[in-house]
């Protein structure tokens, strides 16, 4: 059993802060920075507005929509920012229950005092729109991250009537309507649709969820200087990794080392008619560093692979068709298995037993997944630490019935890798690794071009070359998420993403070990 290797890093992923924590990061700052709330309120308006005239000039109708609470104050001061720049700027602030935060107030009174403020309206009973055109900057300070509820009535009906205007939309920090972690229970209709969201410091975890980007938009995210001392000491289960992070995990190849040192990874796969699949994975394997790779797969596929990937060595299953009957697996480092590999009752009884005996890490991915699915007893025998690589239809199929929506899927896959002990990487346009201690890493690279047959099976090989090369699971599955990502990032701009296929992916895969190297 080969040692697996984890270097010591002080990581310092960024963050994904609760809405309460983020409430707490501002009063923290005042506090210890130290600055009035005003002045703090001052500052991110200023980001906002430098953001705003960055992309629209002052010929822009500016409709700015404010809220009672601090959103509304942001929106305010922002209002008064833009005409003091020259940009014609109507504001309306809503203040239904007449009760304003106290620095809300504040920026009341000051962009009442603005003379160049075009018009400013009080909306306290009654409101009547004004008229939103395709030319008209809407800027949404209605709510921000302490909504707690879903809006109803007139705010409800406000929301509609924007999200029905051919305005564009900038949204404070996140869009009005939206909670800043679960919008299970939200109703959707009555969010803001922004064209671009300006948040504050840090992304929202709302913001990493596919159903929600129909409201968020472009997203950018203004650093206003809020305190580093907090966000370092902060508990958060939620980080996204970056490439400065990622660096620091790369193990180095010294210089006399053989193939026997670098790890003999075993790549379960294929069935017939399926052995592209075993291909890509073998090849993404063998690229990610490997030594050796196995391929154990029905003999229909002997001829393709053996011509295919030359550099592997071929480990033919008894049967012509599928994978039926587990191996041996004390000479190996590391284990994929899944890609291809079909779901006969043969193959399944043959993959749990297979779970059973494995003597190295285990990556599962494709059918592998789906097998288990359909089989939720044997979900208890999976061995610990194991390695799951399910898209969110594999993912809802392992959990045994389907989520409402993203946040309810995360949720589960991480109570999922705490109980059964396993690594959970629910795949999408921000992957997430769910760890068995219940901390959740969110990936930054990848892009669209990557939803394309067979990307998956490149992923699982990644994981496995690096299993295999000595890397533990946490780091595995860290840097096989971004250098899948990345490698698909560089092919993007020289391929384009609608082109991409899954073996581009592969053939970037040295470029993307040469950035982080």
């Amino acid at each position: 059993m080969r040692i697996r290797w984890e270097k010591i890093c002080n990581f310092a992923d960024m963050k994904i802060l609760t809405s309460s924590q983020m409430h707490e990061l501002d009063q923290y700052t005042i506090e210890h920075e130290p600055i009035s709330s005003i002045d703090l309120m001052e500052r991110a308006a200023k980001a906002i507005t430098l953001a705003i005239a960055e992309t629209w000039t002052t010929f822009t109708p500016v409709v700015v929509f404010a809220g009672p609470g601090n959103n509304g104050g942001d929106a305010l001061a922002v209002s008064r920012m833009l005409a003091e720049k020259g940009y014609t700027v109507s504001v309306y602030l809503f203040n239904i229950n007449n009760h304003l935060s106290e620095d809300c107030a504040e920026n009341k009174k000051r962009a009442q005092d603005c003379k160049r403020i075009k018009s400013f309206t009080e909306v306290i009973h009654e409101f009547d729109p004004p008229q939103l055109t395709s030319t008209t900057l809407v800027v949404d300070g209605l709510f921000g991250t302490g909504l707690n509820k879903p809006l109803d009535s007139g705010f409800a009906a406000l929301v509609k009537y924007i999200n029905q205007s051919p305005c564009k939309v900038v949204s404070i920090d996140v869009p009005s309507g939206m909670m800043a972690e679960c919008n299970t229970y939200n109703n959707l209709n009555h969010i803001i649709r922004a064209n671009i969201t300006l948040t504050l410091q840090t992304k929202k975890l709302a913001f990493f969820f596919s159903d929600m980007q129909q409201f968020v938009g472009k997203l950018r995210v203004l650093d206003i200087r809020l305190s580093q001392d907090y966000l370092h000491s902060a508990d958060s289960f939620y980080t996204i990794q970056e490439e400065k992070e990622i660096r620091q995990l790369v193990l180095p190849r010294e210089d006399f080392v053989h193939k026997g040192d670098m790890g003999h990874a075993l790549l379960i796969a294929g069935s017939r008619g399926m052995a592209g699949a075993a291909i890509l994975a073998s090849r993404a394997c063998l690229r990610s560093g490997a030594g050796k790779l196995t391929v154990h797969t029905p003999k229909a596929n002997n001829d393709i692979l053996q011509i295919s990937v030359p550099e592997a060595v071929l480990s033919a299953d008894i049967e012509d068709d599928y994978f039926s009957e587990a191996i041996s697996t004390e000479a190996y480092d590391a284990i994929g298995i899944g890609p291809g590999l079909g779901q006969q009752e043969g193959t399944a009884i043959a993959l749990i037993a297979q779970l059973r005996k494995s003597h190295a890490p285990v990556v599962a991915d494709a059918d592998a997944l789906n097998i288990l699915g359909s089989h939720h007893a044997w979900m208890q025998q999976l061995p610990k630490d194991m390695i799951l690589t399910p898209h969110p239809k594999e993912f809802d199929r392992l959990y045994g019935q389907r989520c409402a929506d993203d946040y309810e899927r995360l949720s589960k896959a991480r109570e999922m890798a705490m109980k059964l002990h396993v690594y959970i990487i629910l795949k999408g346009h921000y992957s997430a690794l769910c760890s068995p201690e219940g901390n959740v890493v969110f990936n930054t690279t990848g892009n669209s071009g990557m939803a394309t047959a067979g990307s998956g099976d490149v992923l699982t090989g990644i994981i496995t070359g690096l299993l295999a090369r000595g890397y533990n699971q946490m780091s595995a599955c860290r840097l096989g998420m971004y250098l899948h990502g990345l490698a698909g990032d560089i092919a993007a701009k020289t391929i384009g993403k609608e082109c991409l296929m899954a073996s581009d992916i592969i053939a970037c895969l040295p470029e993307a070990f040469a950035v982080l190297e």
